[in-house]
């Protein structure tokens, strides 16, 4: 081989290498991921040997970070990236956090791609000649329309199995700009979504539990639980939490429990406050309750509270992530702790908060406070570990060869030894306890599985429940059960099933999920749908299993089930024209002494917010350095949207403050088009240093 077909090979290698890996690890089962892995190395092939070097070597580079960091996000929630998610692949102060340590869970995918990049950029290239470019770009575009007829006959795979990741996510770019200027009218919800339904035949009469604790594990779905896969007719092939299955073979299994969205704060909305979390990028529900003191009010910690509950809330991960600080006790709970609750810990911090041993240790002395207390009390309970980038020790991981399993094994252990002394200290005998998740982080075979929830009940009435409950429930269910189990009242807009009574008739089930709105109706019809309003249906009995035979769903039931979607989204939606948000009411938040990551260190949960189009958004900040050492301390404030920083809003600093300064910050800025999903970053460090949050208020002016 010449050398210069050599330095050609090995540019055309590091393009055709997600082929390459595809093809040597699949062999041809998926025609269609093959036909766009193809067909998308043969354009960016065309175009970067068609550039000058320099920009060659650019491309080249983010050609390996796309593909790689896309294929650690399948990994982590199992879905491919999209226009919103991009700054998630690409943005490096993120991918510090998530990838904190590169423990990659594809190592040979990104050292093999690497290495190829790497030499692409070195040998030089002699330009690429006009003929041949023609020929390259032909071929390329030419394998669209075959790739579009592969897909079509195999809508069944999953996205991961049909698109390369940049093939999927110029797609779902351009099907953004193209309904760029589309406004969905909400639709007409059907009964079953707009009012609870208790007409099933009760279990028993009324719960005899003084006491009520949920167990929400992080992204875990009910592929890990054996029996629970068995009843839902999965393949072996996964890790089995066999010690958490030990634990609770006494319990009632639900094995049809939908996970209706990704995010944890979408999830906990949903658990505490029966109602869907939103299916969009938009402000999420959790932080609309805020302007909703009538709905806030309905929701199960605020019921319990008013009717002599002591609430609580305890998570092993910062409480400002997300606002969590701020829309838990929305809900009604009237202690919320994070991970500064945790003072002993025994294991290496994970980079999101504690590590699950920890956190379930810290739990079951919180629990034996709550008991000494002598009342009823309501306490729900949040891991992190089995986040990604995954909380495992070497060992684990080498034992495992997956550090998402690892994680996962090392919960299996610390929540299975948890109910163990749940059972030994007499917990279980006057405690509901339901055991779930709150999202799923799926696993590779089906992109269902990324709907596809966990939930496990222990109750002082166990004998007159079933080991394993029939029927489709989800994360929207269990505010109703509780209130049934005690016999309180249901609130007018709380919706859902009991999973104490027996229902003979199916209902509609609903998540959004890996890019794929799922849709099951009462006549038990089963569509799923994209952005794109490309359906398919089948007949099933529920969202989650295996699916029967798809065909092509009528034209228009698309933009029928998203429009159904919207209206689920704007359930608390307020016709006011200015939205005022409160992130901060005088507390005092101590600072690291230094800034291990944004993310982490933030001290504001004013995250994750929507402004409409043409609106205005006022900001005004008040801060007082509580404590610092002499040098003072130098707060920051970072915009981002989509997790990217936002360069285009100009803002003033803050000045280096010393302890006892005060200062106040505002400015403002337009909206000409929508943003979603955006967050203010406040950071700040000092040795033994705080600062007092007087305000951080966020007027949206929606009149404009």
């Amino acid at each position: 081989m010449s050398t210069r077909r050599l330095f050609v090979f090995l540019f055309l290698s590091a393009c055709f290498f997600p082929a390459g890996w595809r093809l040597s690890f699949q062999g041809i089962t998926e025609p269609a991921g093959l036909v766009s892995d193809l067909s998308v190395g043969l354009l960016f092939a065309c175009i970067s040997w068609r550039s000058f070097r320099l920009l060659r070597a650019l491309m080249l580079v983010l050609w390996f970070l796309f593909q790689v960091m896309s294929q650690e996000l399948l990994v982590a929630v199992q879905r491919m990236p999209s226009w919103q998610d991009l700054a998630f692949v690409a943005d490096s102060g993120f991918l510090k956090n998530s990838l904190a340590g590169f423990h990659f869970a594809q190592p040979g995918f990104a050292i093999g791609l690497a290495i190829l990049s790497f030499l692409g950029i070195l040998v030089p290239l002699k330009g690429m000649g006009r003929k041949a470019f023609i020929a390259f770009l032909g071929v390329g575009l030419l394998l669209l329309p075959l790739h579009d007829v592969l897909t079509r006959t195999g809508e069944s795979r999953s996205v991961a199995a049909r698109y390369n990741p940049l093939h999927w996510f110029v797609g779902d770019a351009l099907r953004t700009a193209w309904s760029s200027g589309e406004t969905i009218v909400p639709g007409e919800l059907p009964p079953s979504l707009r009012t609870a339904d208790l007409n099933g035949v009760s279990l028993f009469e009324q719960g005899r539990a003084k006491n009520i604790l949920f167990v929400v594990l992080e992204g875990i779905s009910g592929i890990y639980l054996p029996e629970i896969r068995q009843e839902m007719q999965v393949p072996e092939g996964i890790f089995q939490m066999e010690k958490l299955s030990a634990g609770i073979s006494g319990a009632m299994l639900v094995p049809d429990f939908v996970a209706h969205s990704h995010q944890t704060i979408r999830g906990l909305y949903a658990i505490c406050c029966g109602d869907f979390s939103k299916f969009s990028y938009a402000l999420t529900k959790a932080v609309e309750l805020e302007f909703n003191p009538e709905r806030a009010r309905q929701c199960l910690p605020a019921i319990l509270g008013a009717n002599g509950w002591e609430t609580h809330y305890l998570q092993g991960a910062p409480l400002q992530f997300m606002n969590k600080d701020k829309a838990m006790p929305t809900m009604g709970f009237q202690q919320v702790h994070g991970v500064e609750w945790f003072t002993q810990r025994t294991n290496s911090d994970f980079v999101w908060g504690t590590t699950d041993e920890d956190f379930f240790v810290g739990a079951d002395k919180y629990i034996r406070t709550l008991q000494a207390g002598g009342k009823p009390w309501f306490l729900t309970l949040l891991t992190v570990a089995t986040h990604q980038p995954f909380d495992a020790t070497d060992k684990m991981i080498a034992r495992y060869g997956s550090r998402k399993i690892a994680a996962v094994a090392q919960l299996d252990e610390a929540v299975s030894q948890f109910i163990k002394q749940l059972r030994q200290n007499g917990i279980l005998d006057d405690t509901l306890v339901i055991i779930t998740s709150d999202e799923s982080h799926g696993a590779e075979g089906a992109d269902w599985y990324s709907s596809w929830g966990f939930a496990a009940v222990f109750a002082p009435e166990q004998q007159a429940l079933p080991h394993l409950k029939k029927g489709s429930y989800g994360l929207v269910d269990l505010e109703v059960s509780v209130l049934d189990y005690l016999g309180l009242p249901l609130p007018p807009d709380v919706i859902g099933r009991s999973l104490f009574r027996e229902y003979q008739n199916s209902r509609e089930m609903v998540s959004y999920t890996s890019g794929k709105l799922r849709w099951q109706t009462k006549e038990n019809n089963l569509y799923e749908c994209t952005r794109d309003y490309d359906c398919l249906l089948s007949r099933n009995s529920g969202i989650l299993g295996p699916h029967a035979a798809r065909e092509v769903a009528e034209e228009g039931t698309g933009q029928r089930l998203f429009a159904l979607a919207t209206a689920l989204d704007n359930t608390l939606n307020t016709a006011t024209p200015k939205l005022v948000l409160q992130f901060a009411n005088g507390e005092i938040r101590p600072l690291p002494e230094m800034i291990r990551n944004e993310w982490i260190d933030n001290l504001t949960g004013a995250q994750y917010l929507s402004f409409p189009k043409n609106s205005h958004v006022y900001v005004d900040i008040l801060l007082q350095v509580t404590a610092a050492e002499p040098e003072g301390i130098q707060p920051t404030l970072i915009l981002r949207q989509f997790e990217k920083e936002v360069g285009s809003i100009s803002h003033p600093g803050f000045p280096l403050l010393k302890k006892g300064e005060s200062f106040r910050l505002q400015f403002d800025f337009e909206n000409p088009v929508a943003r979603n999903a955006f967050s203010f970053h406040l950071i700040a460090a000092g040795r033994n240093a705080a600062i007092r949050f007087d305000k951080f208020e966020v007027v949206i002016d929606r009149s404009k």
